[in-house]
């Protein structure tokens, strides 16, 4: 029976090699499930399923305090270092059935280093990928997450001068998601901060998307 005081809540990474992707979903999480380290090459190679502990009083809900849990699935680098665009991209649909087939995504997370300008075939690769595996709904369940973002302030940029300023590719990608972005920061944050800030904001897409959900055969 499902418990009306409980929401879990099912989000799938995708980005390219080094994007920051295990990591994000480490911090999603509040754990080091994933295995994440800088690398020349692609580190993450299967799918795997991370779970978060319960968040409890997490938001409110028709009146009630909400306990939250977060369920991430983190794919390989897309393209990837080693493996075939086409086994990644089947790797990548069997995790997405086999984990949210019945209960559904809810959110695709584009990782994208906002350090590295969004241009070019390889940032746009993982965007066709998202297309292909959840269909012609896709910009509804899907947003961007901008790590490293600590290095645009470095820069003197302020969010809004960055998107503003953004590549004609990411701005018509903006613009087809419905403007769903959310800078992570590493500097003077603690990992709770990031955590809390991120998740605050993937709920805030989910409510407004109804919570409804992908399914997958």
């Amino acid at each position: 029976m499902t418990d009306p005081n409980k929401v879990i809540i099912n989000v799938a990474l995708f980005g390219m090699t080094q994007s920051g992707k295990s990591s994000a979903g480490n911090i999603l999480l509040g754990s080091t499930d994933f295995h994440s380290s800088f690398a020349p090459c692609s580190v993450t190679t299967c799918c795997s399923l991370g779970r978060s502990c319960h968040l409890h009083s997490f938001m409110r809900r028709g009146g009630r305090e909400v306990t939250l849990q977060v369920q991430v699935l983190d794919t390989p680098g897309y393209p990837h270092s080693t493996l075939s665009k086409k086994h990644v991209k089947q790797e990548v649909k069997e995790a997405l059935a086999h984990h949210f087939g019945q209960e559904g995504l809810h959110l695709a997370l584009l990782v994208q280093r906002a350090d590295v300008p969004f241009c070019g075939q390889e940032v746009t690769d993982p965007v066709q990928m998202i297309q292909e595996l959840l269909g012609h709904a896709w910009m509804n369940y899907t947003a961007i997450l901008f790590t490293h973002a600590e290095k645009i302030e470095e820069a003197g940029f302020t969010e809004d001068k960055y998107v503003h300023e953004a590549s004609d590719t990411l701005i018509t990608l903006l613009n087809s998601i419905q403007h769903k972005y959310i800078f992570q920061y590493k500097k003077g944050k603690s990992l709770n901060e990031q955590r809390m800030k991120i998740l605050e904001r993937i709920m805030e897409f989910i409510k407004k998307n109804c919570y409804q959900v992908l399914t997958f055969k």
